[in-house]
């Protein structure tokens, strides 16, 4: 089979000719349809997980397609089932999954990090009878693809862990795919929806999916507030210092006020829940700042390096709620896929491009500049 391939963290990102991937006794192969480029398949590439990857590495890790075989003691698939999964492959066995928190998994694996993933033909999957979801008959690959990760993580951050209501505030921090999924499924919840970028294109993407209000860090003189995971604080290559030498929080203090400030003007005192969904210290902090008191932050975003500074002493003089949100789990997406099958969401908006394999390690290194999901189809063309 073709697929993505990287030998070093950073490194070039390589079309080639692999094997195809083993069926595990419990487990099934996937002929990959479509499959989403997201930023933590970035994070991979750039080595923040560095301690579960092993090189040379495919990345890739929202997808959707067919199944190619099923292992042995699967009970519930057959090869030619159209099938999505969760990023979170779960064991089903551990304390965790007892409890139906597939999503947290102690033994989870994770296509694209723990093993080879979607940015290739074939892709295999673990636990196929707790993992696999079926696709509704109607549903494109291309529009599947973006469920396992971006939209469903969003789903469950503003539904289940941020419990959006109607009538409430929500800030978005950072409209990538994940948080514009996350603008059209507050909206559809019935919230008023205030979204935050750098990115002009994404910010009138934001307004077409239902965002009331928008804030352009860049155009406010605030662009740290939206750096992207690949930059730095204040331009210095470590989370803990600034170029200048300050401290990391008071950097993130200044930059983060300021939006901070725009969302509590426009929701006339601040989010009732802000989603930090682009993953950096000053979009954390600005979201946790943007708060009214009893507010609820939720943390999608990934933050690496460790040391992200928390406005702690705002989440104890407001009593704020700071939560994670990790996935969503397979049992838990009928309710997802009913509000998609009745059109209440339409997670088909949001993708803008797709493209083939040969294009995948270009678009990758460029994350972002493209707004809205840019989905890769491995078999494009063949």
């Amino acid at each position: 089979m073709r697929a993505v391939l990287f030998d070093r963290f950073g490194g070039p990102l390589d079309v080639r000719e692999v094997p195809v991937p083993a069926v595990s006794p419990r487990g099934a192969v996937i002929r990959v349809e479509a499959t989403g480029l997201c930023r933590s398949d970035w994070h991979g590439w750039q080595g923040h997980d560095a301690d579960i990857t092993r090189l040379p590495h495919v990345p890739g890790h929202e997808l959707a397609g067919v199944l190619e075989a099923v292992g042995a003691e699967v009970r519930d698939w057959r090869p030619g089932d159209r099938v999505t999964v969760p990023f979170v492959a779960a064991c089903g066995s551990c304390t965790a999954c007892a409890t139906g928190d597939q999503q947290v998994c102690e033994r989870q694996t994770q296509p694209g990090f723990t093993h080879w993933g979607s940015f290739a033909e074939y892709v295999a999957v673990e636990n196929a009878d707790v993992n696999l979801v079926a696709l509704p008959p109607g549903m494109s690959f291309t529009t599947a693809a973006s469920l396992g990760c971006r939209f469903a993580t969003a789903f469950r951050a503003v539904a289940q862990v941020g419990e959006v209501r109607p009538g409430e505030w929500v800030a978005v921090h950072g409209c990538g795919g994940v948080g514009l999924s996350a603008v059209m499924i507050a909206a559809a919840a019935g919230a008023r929806v205030v979204a935050v970028d750098v990115n002009a294109g994404a910010l009138r993407l934001a307004e077409q999916l239902g965002a009331t209000n928008v804030i352009n860090n860049a155009a406010a003189g605030d662009a740290a507030a939206g750096n992207t995971a690949r930059d730095t604080v204040a331009g210095d290559s470590t989370v803990g210092n600034t170029a200048a030498g300050n401290t990391a929080g008071d950097t993130v203090a200044g930059n983060a006020g300021g939006v901070a400030a725009q969302v509590i003007e426009l929701t006339g005192g601040g989010a009732h829940v802000s989603i930090d969904a682009l993953g950096s210290a000053p979009t954390c902090a600005a979201s946790v700042l943007g708060l009214r008191r009893r507010g609820r932050h939720v943390q999608v975003g990934l933050l690496p390096g460790g040391r992200t500074p928390v406005p702690m002493d705002r989440v104890i003089a407001y009593e704020l709620r700071v939560l994670g949100s990790h996935g969503m789990a397979a049992h838990a997406y009928p309710p997802m896929l009913e509000l998609i099958g009745s059109g209440a969401l339409r997670p088909d908006r949001l993708v803008t491009r797709t493209i083939g394999l040969e294009e995948a390690g270009r678009a990758l290194a460029e994350i972002g500049s493209v707004p809205g999901v840019t989905v890769i189809v491995p078999r494009a063309g063949l």
